[in-house]
């Protein structure tokens, strides 16, 4: 499971578990009003004094609760007789809030249990219900966390490099810089490597015509407007190989930054930690870094 996959509604389906749970520890009915003497002794029950009950609308709604938590959380759904976990959840939950609901009417003085337990099941079933439709429950529940500082290469928080390409810091020399040029951060008094004794320094040959002109076309072909970003995405999704394979190769986790090196179409080719790289078809709400 991953918590940062998590969003509003499974927040929202969690907190009225909690308060499923805690409405079936209260009284079921209201105690009669009476004063005096006379008045009986009435044991109020709650609802681990009848089973039926218990189990139709309190633990109903709690285990509903926890197969929709669960089946969202895992990277691949779960089927059970053709359908997941989120499914068997959905039902559970609904099933509680339509007993709750005819308990609540048929009942003779409700008490805190039942009107408590009436209307966290409600607001469990539509939570489960209505996650997946609106909008603001399909918003992450905690957000990814920003890099302190994004590099063009490379991935936050990798280990420094004398050299290499791709890491982060290393020092990179335009061509024709010498070594000693101090506005490249070189020492001043470096020098560049001596030449045998004798030998003359020669100006570098003249390129002929038609060397010329061939290197012209290739320099005026204009570069690619991408820019390489990283980028973190609010649900676990599917990365697919560059060549079109309906298999996925990866799956992208919330909470972990990736590294969008290209466009392929309206997805991204994305760069994993390990080295891998596939598309992302689905860019819908990602947060760029």
């Amino acid at each position: 499971m991953n918590i940062r996959s998590l969003t509003r509604g499974d927040g929202v389906v969690i907190g009225a578990a909690v308060v499923l749970f805690i409405a079936s520890f209260l009284n079921l009915t209201s105690a009669p009003s009476c004063s005096g003497q006379f008045c009986p002794s009435i044991e109020a029950p709650n609802a681990w004094d009848s089973l039926s009950l218990l189990m139709s609308m309190f633990l109903a709604g709690i285990i509903g609760a926890v197969l929709v938590v669960v089946g969202r959380s895992l990277p691949q759904p779960k089927q059970i007789a053709g359908l997941d976990l989120t499914q068997f959840g959905v039902a559970f939950t609904v099933f509680a809030a339509w007993t709750a609901f005819w308990t609540v009417i048929d009942a003779h003085g409700s008490g805190a249990g039942l009107i408590l337990g009436l209307i966290a099941a409600l607001v469990l079933a539509a939570a489960a219900v209505a996650t997946p439709l609106v909008a603001a429950l399909k918003a992450p529940l905690m957000g990814a966390p920003k890099p302190a500082a994004p590099q063009p290469y490379g991935y936050p928080g990798a280990p420094q490099s004398a050299g290499g390409y791709g890491y982060p810091g290393a020092a990179q020399q335009p061509y024709g810089a010498q070594p000693g040029d101090p506005s490249l951060g070189g020492h001043p008094h470096a020098q560049a490597p001596a030449q045998p004794f004798g030998a003359q320094a020669q100006a570098p040959a003249a390129a002929e015509p038609h060397q010329d002109a061939q290197a012209q076309p290739a320099a005026a072909a204009p570069a690619g407007d991408f820019a390489p970003f990283w980028f973190a995405v609010p649900v676990a999704r599917p990365l697919y190989a560059e060549d079109g394979s309906p298999t996925p190769i990866a799956e992208l986790a919330p909470g972990t930054w990736y590294l969008a090196v290209d466009q392929r179409g309206p997805g991204l080719v994305a760069q994993t930690q390990d080295g891998r790289r596939g598309v992302l078809q689905d860019t819908t709400g990602i947060q760029r870094g």
